[in-house]
């Protein structure tokens, strides 16, 4: 599962000290000169420059400006679609209203919610959101608007890049850690509960793009004609096998998988293609659930489940395995690591008739870079993460192997990511119960700290699903083979990636 980078709603001036009040203006030029020359923590609290400031006072200051700088940006900024910001002043409206255009709708709650904005783009409206400080009638509609003026808003961000700089070093100084922001600290460590993933995963638990067919109505059929209760399932089992038939795995192989996940598709391997797994977790809470699902599909003897790092393969696994498989698991390996991924890929397989699948969510070329800055899927979802590009993963593939892997197909899956994001944000809103994940997170039983959770991942389903629908995320499966090996032909029947049945 992974993310996209998404706009800021920052802003750009020919002169950005005219977006700040004079007063203002005072007060952080002053504070900054204390801020930077103190020598601890408590000193920087002390901004004896003169100045004697509140911090009621200057975060009232923040929002004033934050909340006209922003309305003053979104005038030029919506050009496509229609924007209503209702709060405590009155009510905003941005772009043109048309037949075609449906009103996105906006309440802010709390003043936060334009200083949030302000200081750190996609990122705040994400905290805004989380806790509270807004309400949207459409999630996914707001996110739609936003990549539709990607263009504008671009070009509104070096104000933002200019002012935070300085701003977020006052701020922190003056506020030190709030409570809210000790809460959206807290969420981000509640998400290795099994509890949370069975809420909203089909009954395999595969936490990765199902394939979709016109057996559900394709890609759009949710939308079109609503959904049956089992088709998710009927999805995830399809986009299992069809992995496991690109692998051209067949009784008797050994199959190596990095990402276990709770070892849905070990267990297929293992039950429908009489194959031995061996996969490898970081996860103690998903090992032992695995296992205690392989054990009830009486296969111990089949998977084994490894606690392990990926580059940490014993010496055993050389040449041992026929298959190789990774879905979804490139995204936290990072950039640097993608040359020493495949080195252990081509260490693992055997030396001919062997072939590697891996599945990631992935950048277009365009928009992928080695170095990839925090936004809301990195600093609360998967810290580190970086997502690939096609391209990279494919050029680390043929440096790591000398050569001995042959790019045997390539497919781009990215359509049918919108609608399991939608299938599981909607069954998360049907099975999510607060008594049971405060079992395991007892913090979760105050319910201001439960609804702040949900909405984190209310937030990334919807974030989520508007990069894939836009084409500012991709999701790709490649395929190797061994350099001399010769394809089966006919043997998959393809998956269309188009299908919008």
């Amino acid at each position: 599962m992974a993310y996209i980078n998404s706009v800021s709603l920052g802003g750009h001036h020919n002169n950005s000290k005219k977006l700040v009040p004079s007063s203002l203006q005072s007060i952080i030029s002053m504070s900054m000169s204390t801020v930077l020359t103190c020598r601890s923590p408590s000193d920087c609290r002390s901004l004896t420059t003169g100045v004697t400031v509140t911090v009621k006072t200057a975060r009232s200051y923040f929002a004033s400006l934050a909340r006209s700088s922003i309305l003053s940006f979104l005038v030029r900024a919506i050009t496509v679609g229609y924007l209503c910001i209702e709060d405590q002043e009155g009510t905003h409206e941005f772009g043109i209203c048309t037949k075609t255009n449906s009103v996105v709708r906006l309440r802010v709650i709390s003043h936060e919610f334009w200083t949030r904005i302000f200081m750190s783009g996609d990122l705040g409206f994400s905290e805004a959101y989380i806790m509270g400080e807004i309400e949207v009638e459409d999630l996914q509609a707001v996110m739609d608007l936003w990549l539709q003026n990607q263009s504008s808003m671009t070009g509104l961000s070096s104000v933002v890049g200019r002012l935070s700089s300085v701003l977020s070093g006052f701020t922190n100084a003056v506020f030190g850690q709030t409570r809210s922001q000790a809460r959206l600290n807290a969420i981000a460590s509640y998400d290795q509960s099994n509890e949370l993933f069975k809420a909203f995963l089909s009954t395999e638990m595969m936490y990765s793009c199902a394939l979709w067919s016109d057996a559900e109505g394709g890609v759009h059929g949710d939308l079109a004609s609503g959904s049956s209760p089992n088709d998710l399932e009927m999805a995830q089992a399809r986009k299992i096998h069809y992995v496991l038939k690109k692998a051209r795995v067949r009784p008797g192989h050994r199959i190596l998988e990095f990402g276990s996940g709770w070892g849905g598709l070990a267990i297929e391997a293992a039950r429908s293609y009489g194959c031995e797994v061996d996969t490898l977790t970081l996860s103690a809470e998903q090992k032992a659930l695995a296992e205690e699902r392989i054990h009830a599909a009486g296969l111990d003897g089949r998977i084994r489940v490894h606690l392990l790092d990926y580059r940490d393969i014993p010496s055993s696994f050389k040449h041992a395995f026929d298959a190789f498989i990774s879905i979804e698991m490139l995204e936290h390996v990072g950039a640097h690591y993608y040359k020493k991924y495949f080195q252990l890929v081509d260490f693992a397989l055997k030396p001919t008739n062997a072939t590697a699948v891996v599945t990631s969510s992935t950048f277009p070329e365009a928009r992928f870079s080695t170095y990839q800055a925090q936004d809301f899927m990195r600093k609360y979802m998967w810290p580190n993460s970086c997502l690939p590009s096609a391209t990279s993963l494919i050029s680390a593939a043929y440096a790591a192997s000398h050569g001995r892997f042959t790019l045997e197909g390539v497919e781009n899956h990215a359509a049918h990511y919108p609608r399991t994001l939608r299938t599981w944000g909607r069954r998360l809103e049907q099975n999510f119960r607060q008594e049971v994940m405060a079992q395991t997170h007892p913090a979760l039983k105050d319910p201001a700290e439960f609804a702040a959770f949900k909405r984190k991942w209310e937030y990334l389903f919807a974030y989520a699903g508007a990069g894939f629908s836009k084409g500012y995320i991709t999701c790709h499966m490649l395929t190797f083979i061994r350099a001399n090996d010769i394809p089966f032909v006919g043997e998959e029947k393809c998956v269309r990636s188009n299908n919008v049945s």
